[in-house]
């Protein structure tokens, strides 16, 4: 399911989101600027690894966050940077700059360890902000319980359904667990799982303590504050 947008219209200052997807795009393109030939040894620079982390924790360090910035093509990278314009400008106006910054890579960092303690022994690099991303989707649901996203649902794709977002989110962390389940390989589908959870759990910690009533939603997230 392919989400186009959300109904919180009201979403305040969108400084990181927007920020973080423009230095996800400039590392992206100044990636694939030193040749098809160098990507395989960026990958393997600054992905994370799960087998060289524990190996060497401290050498490997870096790479937790190195990685939520380097992607494997192009399209990886707009899947990815979507779903973040889509949610994240409504869970950043919430939060605030700080803390939304915070929730993405702390996001990112339990994505990449999740991944990592599932695949101890993967040598191979895992690369992409989807950990963090997952991370703001977590979030959102718990912030925003009430609110709807505009989806296409292949193969239906002249057709548009407004789905609540708790079908649209559960439906998405499910079907996280069940391409494990099958083991579907190429995607790290255990950082999706391990970034929604923290972002789920740490957004308890970060929410505001008053509620914006200029938000139409204001109603329905009135016990999550």
């Amino acid at each position: 399911m392919f989400p186009l947008r959300d109904t919180i219209t009201y979403h305040g200052a969108t400084i990181a989101t927007i920020g973080l997807i423009v230095l996800n795009g400039l590392v992206f393109f100044y990636q694939f600027s030193l040749g098809i030939e160098l990507q395989a040894d960026i990958f393997y620079a600054f992905g994370f690894i799960p087998y060289a982390f524990f190996q060497n924790p401290v050498g490997e360090f870096y790479t937790i966050f190195s990685s939520m910035f380097v992607h494997g093509s192009f399209m990886h990278l707009l899947s990815n940077v979507w779903f973040l314009w889509v949610f994240g400008p409504a869970v950043e106006g919430r939060l605030g700059f700080r803390k939304f910054t915070l929730l993405y890579l702390l996001s990112g960092v339990a994505a990449a360890l999740t991944q990592g303690f599932a695949l101890p022994d993967s040598i191979i690099p895992m690369v992409g902000a989807s950990g963090a991303v997952s991370g703001i989707l977590g979030a959102y649901l718990l912030l925003f319980p009430g609110a709807r996203v505009l989806t296409i649902i292949p193969p239906f794709i002249f057709f548009f359904f407004w789905l609540p977002v708790p079908i649209y989110l559960g439906y998405w962390i499910i079907l996280q667990f069940f391409y494990v389940f099958i083991d579907v390989a190429g995607i790290a589908w255990w950082a999706h799982i391990g970034g929604f959870f923290l972002g789920l759990v740490l957004v308890l910690f970060l929410r505001p303590k008053r509620i914006y009533k200029a938000d139409p939603f204001w109603e329905c997230w009135r016990d999550y504050c």
